[in-house]
């Protein structure tokens, strides 16, 4: 079987870094991520990506590599991955078609 298609929600949680704010960490890891090639969207409390399940986890790791780079000694991530084999999933379509799906169901309540 070739590399699964993984649709991950993870967020990276710096530790002693000695600031109450995150935003510099998750600005490197946003800039480690505009690197891979691969989709991505940042939201309120992580970031979204999707692609080959070998890149994906690169480019966490990838963000971890560079957070501690940054000076964070502890790093926390909480991720969630998914993946499906039952069709096939347009490169960087996942997350919008799951979005897409659910606002379409959405859609026929108003109807």
């Amino acid at each position: 079987m070739s590399d699964l298609y993984a649709v991950a929600d993870f967020c990276l949680i710096p530790i002693g870094t000695g600031s109450t704010s995150v935003a510099e960490e998750v600005a490197e890891c946003q800039r480690i991520l505009a690197q891979t090639g691969l989709k991505y969207k940042m939201h309120g409390y992580g970031t979204n990506i999707e692609g080959p399940w070998s890149q994906v986890s690169q480019a966490i790791h990838d963000c971890h590599a560079a957070v501690h780079a940054k000076g964070a000694q502890r790093i926390a991530t909480d991720i969630r991955i998914g993946t499906r084999i039952d069709r096939d999933i347009p490169f960087g379509e996942g997350n919008n078609g799951k979005v897409a799906r659910v606002e379409g169901i959405l859609a026929q309540d108003k109807k």
